[in-house]
């Protein structure tokens, strides 16, 4: 159990919305980056591979390569560098930390992508999922057999 004068004061300084992402989806992390007295947002786009931490020290680690070489970066969840998180992809994996990822090389390093059962970002939380031919035919089979 933490201290309530250190939640409290956390509480304070916590971002108003919180990031939505999960282990091993790919994202675009726009950190900005002040050169001189101009500001810009630069993305940075990778695998997401652990996330650690409660609170304020919150942290993050997204793993890309750039030229054969892999790079890893570890965000504060709660710094005011993010500007945003977006989720180009949900990957499918079954553990909390990805660090098995370092040494897979090509193909080896693809992760499945999550498909069905999570909520997509558009959609509101109670709206009924957009059906494909397959699951209509299904639903109408399992309509005819239920009329029988």
């Amino acid at each position: 159990m933490r201290n309530k004068i250190i939640e409290a004061v956390d509480q304070g300084r916590l971002r108003s919305a919180a990031l939505q992402f999960d282990i091993g989806d790919t994202v675009s992390v726009g950190v900005k980056i002040i050169e001189g007295s101009k500001e810009r947002v630069q993305p940075f786009i990778g695998t997401v591979i652990a996330r650690k931490g409660r609170g304020l020290g919150e942290t993050f680690t997204v793993r890309r390569i750039v030229n054969n070489e892999g790079v890893e970066r570890t965000f504060p969840t709660q710094s005011p560098r993010i500007a945003e998180v977006e989720v180009i992809r949900h990957g499918k994996v079954r553990r909390s930390k990805l660090y098995y990822l370092r040494e897979r090389v090509g193909k080896a390093r693809k992760l499945r992508e999550r498909r069905g059962g999570v909520e997509d970002e558009g959609m509101p939380s109670g709206a009924p999922a957009e059906q494909t031919p397959k699951t209509r035919r299904a639903a109408s089979e399992r309509e005819a057999v239920a009329a029988v």
